[in-house]
């Protein structure tokens, strides 16, 4: 099966039945099916065929789902990209993955023109919105005829490419097949029920595959709606939650740290709310108790990666509970603890989780030895650390070594030092993540000056944010005469996180203070 084939399945099935809802316009599976259709035939028109690559640089929008499983539906694939992003990121992942599509919107159009020489295979860009000069209307996609075949599309062909950073170089693009798609969200579905008369609410972007899976297949699948937001405005989510009925929603550890601190929740009438999902960070246990006591809804913790499509393991509604595990791995998808030499380790023993199912990525694109690294042996080798108990209950000790989770998205150190380093006035620089109790970590640098520089933190800050994402940029910044290393002369990151806590733990400070450092 599909994506776009059970699109058409459920299009058959609901119909007229309301599919999403996004700013009070409502979409039944029917126009979804038909619009995906037309947009598909508007870039056959264009010369888009099956194989190429098509990127999405859009905001939560309609026009991200018709563009999703339009391009899929013609056998291309979807590549999209974060919205946060900026010129250089941009221009590297369009490079990257051979794109020969860009379709944007207004707000974003100025950055993607401005690549656009630099990008020799990006023949068109279309836009959502007010257009420039060469640039196509997204409507024209959408007044497209739906006469003419299009190309078969097989479970196994390449449905998307999704950049994903690892702990060192450039991001990768892990290659999903509509089987990883479709496997991922079959699972999930047998994992955790979902109903015909469940409305999911989607806050998190579309560019993630735990939007793409969670919050927008599983409904389909499930021949629910999904309520599609902008994003999570949190003094507006409630009366969101409140005004949609919403009895699903899916978040981001910091959401629910937020929503605890809210004191006007009972206002509310949050009685249709069944369970929410949570994912991207580890979720402290505390957190979720006083989630529960406070909203009267579970709370369902997922582990998983876009290497994996989306979930790997999550919690149950029902059977036994396991506050601080990640549940059980989903059916289909075996979950192993391995040793470095890739020997299977016995119960509560701690090692790198590997997982292997229909869901796992094809592979990285145009990416062989860091595919062969990942994949060896059959199984995704995911980089985390942790151990299953007696019981197969699955529990993360630690992540990739280096990466950074704040607010749920991943921020890679590597990235944000190769910048650092390029500023005269710096000799060494360290990227760790601290403690945070709304974000989970905040970025922080620590950074050696070269002899009689000065350098104040602001105009730091400003450096980064000139060329990286905003939400990558250290907000904590500290100046400091060494860092710790090895032997061999390695930065010892763990070393300076230890150091730094034991400071504070002494003085009291607290971790999540405002930046400083001069």
């Amino acid at each position: 099966m599909t994506v776009h084939g059970m699109l058409d399945k459920q299009a058959t099935e609901f119909g007229n039945n309301t599919f999403v809802l996004f700013k009070e316009e409502e979409v039944s599976f029917g126009q979804l099916a038909e619009r995906s259709r037309r947009v598909a035939h508007g870039l056959a028109n264009l010369g888009v065929k099956r194989g190429d690559k098509v990127c999405l640089l859009l905001p939560n929008c309609l026009e991200f789902l018709y563009s999703f499983f339009g391009i899929m539906r013609l056998g291309a694939s979807v590549v999209p990209i974060n919205p946060l992003l900026k010129e250089g990121e941009i221009y590297y992942i369009v490079n990257s993955s051979d794109a020969t599509i860009m379709i944007t919107c207004e707000r974003f159009l100025e950055r993607v023109l401005t690549i656009r020489p630099e990008c020799p295979l990006l023949k068109t860009i279309i836009s959502v919105g007010d257009t420039g000069d060469d640039v196509l209307p997204f409507q024209t996609l959408l007044d497209a005829s739906e006469q003419g075949d299009l190309p078969a599309v097989n479970d196994d062909d390449d449905a998307a490419i999704v950049y994903t950073s690892g702990t060192t170089g450039r991001p990768k693009g892990a290659v999903l097949t509509h089987r990883s798609y479709v496997s991922d969200t079959e699972m999930l579905l047998k994992a955790v029920a979902v109903y015909p008369t469940d409305r999911l609410m989607c806050i998190l972007p579309l560019f993630h595959v735990n939007a793409q899976v969670v919050t927008t297949l599983v409904p389909l699948f499930a021949g629910a709606s999904m309520i599609l937001l902008e994003g999570f405005v949190p003094r507006g989510f409630l009366p969101a939650l409140a005004k949609y009925k919403a009895t699903v929603f899916s978040a981001v550890p910091t959401v629910y740290a937020v929503l605890n601190s809210f004191s006007d929740a009972d206002q509310y009438d949050l009685s249709h709310l069944r369970f929410c999902i949570s994912g991207a960070a580890p979720l402290p246990v505390e957190v979720v108790k006083e989630f529960e006591r406070k909203y009267k809804a579970l709370i369902v913790e997922g582990y998983g990666l876009s290497e994996g499509t989306c979930a790997c393991s999550v919690t149950r509604l029902t059977g036994t509970r396991k506050l601080g595990s990640i549940g059980l791995p989903l059916e289909g998808q075996p979950v192993k603890i391995f040793d470095d030499n890739d020997n299977e380790l016995p119960p509560r023993t701690v090692g790198e989780i590997v997982a292997k199912g229909p869901n796992i990525m094809k592979g990285y694109y145009k990416n062989p030895e860091a595919t062969a690294e990942a994949l060896r042996n059959g199984w995704l080798h995911t980089g985390d650390l942790g151990y299953l108990d007696e019981d197969g209950y699955l529990y993360i000790v630690d992540r990739k070594k280096e990466m950074i989770i704040r607010g749920g998205e991943n921020i890679y150190p590597k990235e944000i030092e190769e910048v650092l380093y390029r500023h005269p006035a710096i000799l060494e620089a360290a990227i760790v993540g601290l403690p945070d109790k709304i974000w989970g970590e905040e970025v922080a640098a620590f950074v050696v000056l070269k002899p009689g520089e000065k350098l104040h933190y602001r105009d730091l800050i400003v450096y980064c944010k000139q060329n990286v994402a905003n939400y990558k940029c250290p907000r904590r910044v500290f100046f400091v005469e060494n860092l710790p290393k090895t032997a061999t002369g390695k930065i010892q990151k763990n070393k300076i996180v230890e150091n730094f806590l034991a400071q504070h733990a002494q003085t009291g400070e607290k971790s999540e203070s405002a930046p400083h450092g001069d």
